[in-house]
């Protein structure tokens, strides 16, 4: 289907279509970029069996794009009775929720539409059935967020242009490219 022969020299990629939509390239980045989000997490201890968590994100995508479908988990402590949660959100966020899941000892932080060059902020009250120790303190964590950021390319790979060498009688082509973003393991330590 993809034909790879002229990449190396002339940086072309050719490929024979099949019906209907297709993914042509997936690929990863491992060097140095720049982030479309990033995540400040804080913890304070108020009493010694009870703890505030604060996790504030800042989209670092420019504000005519947005992330899409964002959840962001936190794992707690074994020893959590209660979490209560609250979110701080500023216009433009859709389909925004904060809950605890007891099940999965978790909190689940999760925005339809999070604008590029805005900040949320998500504010938990976690009760613990003890004292507060370092072991306990490890046991929070990692934060993982998981995102698509539609239209937006974080490597700045781009396809300049599209041709269709040959004509077929019966196929109409439509000639357009969309670029996706995903998160695959974004975390956070705490």
């Amino acid at each position: 289907c993809v034909n790879l022969s002229e990449w190396e020299h002339g940086r072309t990629l050719s490929f024979f279509p099949p019906d209907g939509e297709f993914i042509v390239l997936n690929y990863r980045m491992t060097g140095e970029f720049k982030t479309p989000f990033r995540i400040f997490p804080s913890i304070e201890e108020v009493e010694p069996n009870k703890l505030e968590i604060s996790v504030h994100v800042r989209a670092e995508i420019p504000d005519n794009h947005f992330g899409a479908n964002v959840s962001i988990e936190v794992p707690l402590p074994q020893s959590t009775t209660v979490a209560t949660c609250n979110v701080v959100s500023t216009p433009g966020a859709t389909g925004v929720n904060a809950e605890y899941v007891s099940s999965e000892k978790k909190l689940l932080w999760t925005l339809k539409k999070f604008p590029g060059c805005t900040e949320q902020t998500m504010r938990a009250k976690v009760t613990l059935s003890g004292p507060c120790t370092s072991q306990i303190r490890r046991e929070i964590g990692p934060i993982n967020m998981n995102f698509e950021i539609p239209m937006y390319n974080v490597s700045s790979l781009q396809v300049r242009y599209l041709r269709i060498a040959e004509n077929m009688p019966g196929y109409t082509p439509y000639r357009w490219v969309r670029y996706v973003t995903q998160s695959s393991s974004y975390v956070c330590r705490l």
